[in-house]
């Protein structure tokens, strides 16, 4: 069906979780809904497909979370994560709201599983999907298509028309070419930039060659950047990322959680130079994974190599690839490109450093370092037994922070701070509001979840219902 010469009520660009909830939300209100999904039917959802559970306020435990996680625990992680750099009246509706999402998720067809364990720590404050983000994809598109959400594939908003300040219409691309589609009100729920190589270039010059994109490829940041020259008022770093620890060896693009690598409060992270560089046990996994990708990307050739031993496989969970293993440090060093005597003396220099203590990966245990700079604040043990592993890592970025900023009702706001009329945003679009700095696991899948239900409301509201 062509969207050509067709009045929409509320136009949905992008087709992962924001935009799901949002097309769902304005649908289930009466609105005539249409989404553009960039990619193939196949590989629909965006980064979405790639996630497993999603981060939820809740007051007591269940047959899915084992213990309660409420508004000022959650609050006082996100602020700990962001170090202040996020608007808490914005934060605070996302943890608020957050607590309904049990049931609504299920009464759109997503499924939960029991609580996981091992090297996460998400259990408490995390639901789980069965299935994962795929499930929840799928779950979500069969609801839609059911409601009369109408789905167009292998298309996206390039260009936007705006008359009196208002969004009339957009020019949608496809495989078949171009088109007009208007609309009384658009939902930007596309995703920020981060699979456009040479927008990260201007923020990160040569070194962007080098990172890897997790996800999507198609996350380019087309609307974006028209908005942002329509006179929308940006919000968030322009370099700012969520970036993790990848596999060096993981494909430029949607290689997902499965190449993410969680080997590194269980060892230590040396760079192409055979340096330290950062605390590999400064908090819990989930907390700090994601300040890894960038710190490789500021390392020379961004690369970086996690060094452990036999007794730390147990402890986390495994890449897709193979450890590099040896015998020996001197031997692994080989293996891996690096230095010998430059990587045993690191070893040797760290193991002296550890400080005994019970060790728990469960908590923050006395397992420290003394007197080694950068220190090993917990899970500090020696790297002693045989045989020895290492992983090369590369910075994996998730998504870019740099979007459009919001208010409460997730309306765009211009450069005079005015919101528009009838344009709003959800998800990686606007996330950076939110999330200035840094991550907590399962955070943006939340902040979607929310934002995107909320656009979708009052999408609808605004076209009539």
């Amino acid at each position: 069906m062509t969207a050509s010469n067709q009045a929409y009520d509320v136009l949905v660009a992008g087709g992962g979780n924001a935009a799901l909830c949002a097309a769902i939300m304005a649908r289930r209100a009466g609105a005539r809904v249409l989404l553009l999904e960039s990619a193939v039917k196949d590989f629909r959802g965006g980064n979405s497909r790639h996630t497993r559970d999603i981060r939820y306020m809740h007051r007591a435990a269940n047959p899915y979370v084992t213990g309660a996680y409420e508004e000022e625990e959650f609050w006082q992680d996100l602020l700990g994560v962001t170090g202040g750099a996020t608007d808490e009246r914005l934060a605070r509706v996302v943890i608020r709201e957050s607590e309904t999402l049990a049931d609504w998720m299920p009464a759109q067809g997503v499924r939960w599983q029991k609580p996981l364990r091992g090297t996460l720590h998400l259990t408490r404050s995390n639901l789980f999907m069965l299935g994962g983000g795929k499930a929840m994809i799928n779950a979500y598109y069969d609801t839609a298509a059911r409601l009369g959400v109408e789905i167009h594939y292998r298309s996206e908003v390039g260009e936007l028309e705006f008359q009196n300040g208002r969004f009339a219409s957009a020019r949608i691309f496809s495989d078949s070419g171009s088109r007009t589609a208007e609309a009384k009100t658009l939902i930007a729920a596309c995703g920020g930039f981060e699979a456009n190589v040479s927008w990260l270039k201007e923020y990160w010059g040569e070194a962007a060659e080098n990172f890897i994109i997790r996800g999507t490829p198609h996350n380019q940041g087309r609307l974006l950047r028209e908005l942002l020259q329509k006179g929308v008022k940006p919000v968030g770093d322009p370099r700012g990322c969520h970036a993790v620890a990848l596999d060096a060896r993981a494909p430029k693009f949607d290689g997902g959680i499965v190449t993410r690598l969680d080997s590194v409060p269980f060892g230590i992270v040396v760079n192409k130079e055979v340096k330290r560089f950062y605390d590999e046990g400064e908090d819990f996994w989930p907390k700090r994974y994601a300040i890894w990708g960038r710190l490789i990307a500021e390392q020379p050739e961004q690369i970086a190599y996690s060094i452990v031993d036999a007794k730390a496989l147990p402890h986390f969970m495994p890449s897709v690839f193979p450890p590099v293993a040896a015998a020996s440090i001197a031997e692994l060093a080989i293996k891996l490109g690096l230095d010998r005597a430059a990587l045993v003396s690191v070893v040797e220099q760290y193991n002296r450093s550890v400080r005994g203590g019970t060790f728990d990966p469960g908590s923050l245990d006395n397992c420290r370092t003394e007197s080694l700079d950068p220190p090993k604040s917990h899970w500090a043990t020696p790297i002693d037994m045989p045989p020895f592993y290492g992983y090369p890592l590369r910075c994996g970025i998730t998504f870019t922070y740099l979007g459009v900023r919001v208010d409460e009702r997730a309306r765009v706001l211009m450069q005079n701070d005015t919101p528009t009329e009838n344009v709003f945003a959800a998800g990686e679009m606007m996330a950076g509001n939110i999330l200035g700095r840094g991550y907590l696991a399962g955070f943006g899948l939340t902040i979607g979840s929310v934002f995107g239900r909320i656009a979708g409301r009052e999408a609808a509201r605004h076209a009539g219902f």
